[in-house]
């Protein structure tokens, strides 16, 4: 990735610079909190909801779904470009 240099006016999460530094906090933070699962103790309702990261995996599982179908939704909802014309 090719390296851009701010003038200095720009917003601080604008900055190339800090950019990587948020992207890396954000990892950092999402570990801990799926090492932290560790901690607690599991009383599952279901077999699968007792595991390791299940709050995590199972989220990241939903989110694609509903972009799928969210996606296909606006596939199969679509207008031409031309419809409202005449």
């Amino acid at each position: 990735m090719a390296k851009v240099k701010s003038n200095g006016d720009d917003h601080w999460l604008a900055r190339p610079e800090n950019i990587r530094l948020v992207w890396w906090l954000f990892i950092a933070v999402l570990v801990a909190t799926v090492l932290s699962d560790l901690a607690v103790e599991h009383k599952p309702k279901f077999g699968i909801d007792g595991t390791f990261g299940f709050a995590a995996w199972f989220g990241l599982l939903s989110c694609v779904a509903l972009v799928a179908f969210a996606k296909a939704l606006g596939a199969i909802l679509k207008r031409p470009d031309t419809f409202y014309d005449g």
